[in-house]
């Protein structure tokens, strides 16, 4: 069994154990799920330090037919963007069952979910055939469902309910882009991605155009972008706080991860879209902002807040240059640790509160000051401000948009000013001003939680200030990708 292979057990191993075990073993339950959560960690970590940095090409590759008649093959492989997605996917699962510990009711399923939802995202950013994704795709649905359904708020139906809905119709249009392209393949030739990208070259441009535009609106759905994001605030606000870390640190990025793919795949008709794309990407930035600076429930702020920074990963992947798409690729690791810790550290606060209303809290630096030390670290980080991650990705986008647009990016300015006056509001609000009664016995993090919180906050500050711990583990696939718009555009 391949590397990769053993990855993708680790989950599945997991969710076969905790089913034949006893739901009555609450804790032996625990205890598998957060094992077999930390082996798949572990084996990412092992990937990261045997990873050849100067190859761009896959890497641990592994396939075999599961179906000759469609062509189909269990493809994985690995590169320099699905690397840093495949570690923050594991990273955050672990996160995610150690925030899980006040979960009281069907604790069986809800940690089957979880390793089910971890191993669909591990099979995303592994899968080297589109069919294979497809599949992978659609298996984090179930679980996401039941997640947010049955563990959720007062509208956790109506949130659960919004985001399949939304997922399978972003699905569909997805699934006939790729049946356009298996139209231009060989008689008996597979789904790879490799080989799909080759007979996406050869069909006309007006159709690679409906095929992207299709792409655009399947992975634009996950990501969020704006006009998709309707599932998105109601399904944060209504999910249990540890499945928010997952939403927003890991879900949204597949949306990106894809469309990445897609792009690269269909050169030609990005450049054609190019306007189009820069629009969303502006226009999401900004609008996802002000509701941001709008909201009173916190995690509402965080959600929105999840819209403004996924519409920066958008604008890095509409630049088409390689700046941008570093920035891109920065961006989504950045995200999903600044939202992961977010989630994480506004859920264990609203365990304590029984409150995300931000109006109900002030001076909590005084009986709370572990917490108010990570949550304004992470905020900062939000903000852009030197020193952390969100700074790098964000400077990043910042040139290559102006390399390929000018004062164009004056309105990425705006939306980081907006971003630092929600984050200064919300650090204002919550640890400044006089002690409120109801709020003088709050316990401060525990071990366990300031564990999962120093990873988190401890991953921003590392790549804030040595970016190029993670700028050198996706360069070669980017500037592979970036080789292969630039000759296309090139030829046009």
């Amino acid at each position: 069994m391949g590397i990769l292979s053993l990855l993708l057990a680790a989950p599945a191993i997991g969710i076969l154990f905790l089913a034949l075990t006893p739901k009555q073993n609450t804790t032996q339950i625990r205890f598998i799920a957060n094992l077999f959560a930390t082996i798949a960690f572990l084996i990412s970590c092992w990937l990261v330090f045997s990873f050849n940095i100067h190859d761009g090409t896959l890497q641990f590759e592994q396939q075999f037919i599961f179906n000759p008649k469609l062509g189909s093959h269990f493809a994985l492989g690995i590169d320099g963007l699905s690397l840093p997605m495949v570690v923050l996917a594991s990273l955050l699962t672990s996160i995610a069952l150690l925030a899980s510990f006040n979960i009281s009711h069907g604790v069986k399923g809800y940690h089957i979910s979880i390793l089910l939802l971890e191993l669909g995202m591990l099979g995303v950013f592994l899968s080297q055939d589109w069919s294979l994704f497809y599949i992978f795709w659609e298996v984090t649905l179930a679980p996401l469902f039941l997640l947010i359904g049955r563990w959720g708020g007062a509208q956790r139906h109506v949130a659960s309910l919004n985001f399949v809905l939304y997922t399978m119709g972003g699905s569909i249009f997805m699934l006939m882009s790729l049946f356009a392209i298996s139209q231009y393949m060989p008689p008996h030739s597979s789904t790879l991605m490799a080989s799909m990208s080759v007979a996406a070259q050869s069909m006309p441009k007006d159709e690679q155009i409906w095929v992207l535009f299709g792409f655009l609106i399947g992975f634009g759905v996950k990501m969020p972008i704006f006009p998709l994001h309707g599932w998105l605030p109601l399904a944060h606000v209504e999910a249990p706080s540890p499945i928010s870390i997952l939403l927003s640190g890991i879900l949204l990025k597949m949306g990106a991860y894809g469309l990445i793919r897609a792009i690269v795949m269909l050169p030609d008709a990005a450049l054609t879209l190019q306007p189009i794309l820069v629009f969303i990407a502006l226009f999401g930035m900004i609008y996802g902002g002000l509701l941001a600076w709008r909201q009173t429930d916190l995690k509402a702020m965080v959600a929105y807040s999840s819209v403004s920074h996924m519409g920066i990963v958008l604008l890095g992947i509409a630049t088409l240059n390689l700046t941008g798409m570093t920035a891109a690729v920065l961006q989504m690791t950045a995200h999903g640790l600044i939202a992961g810790a977010m989630f994480l550290l506004v859920g264990l606060l609203y365990e304590r509160t029984h409150t995300r209303n931000i109006l109900d809290y002030s001076s909590l630096v005084r009986v709370m000051p572990r917490f108010a030390l990570f949550m304004t670290i992470t905020l900062f980080a939000a903000m852009g401000l030197p020193g952390t991650v969100g700074f790098v990705a964000e400077l990043h986008t910042f040139i290559g948009g102006f390399q390929e647009w000018g004062f164009l990016m004056v309105f990425l300015g705006l939306s980081i000013l907006i971003s630092a006056a929600y984050a200064m509001r919300t650090i204002g609000m919550l640890f400044t001003g006089p002690v409120k009664p109801q709020m003088r016995e709050i316990e401060d993090l525990r071990t366990p939680e300031l564990i999962a919180a120093s990873i988190l906050v401890g991953s921003i500050l590392l790549f804030g200030l040595w970016p190029s711990l993670l700028i050198d583990l996706s360069s070669a696939t980017v500037n592979q990708m970036n080789d292969i718009i630039s000759l296309s555009i090139q030829q046009d």
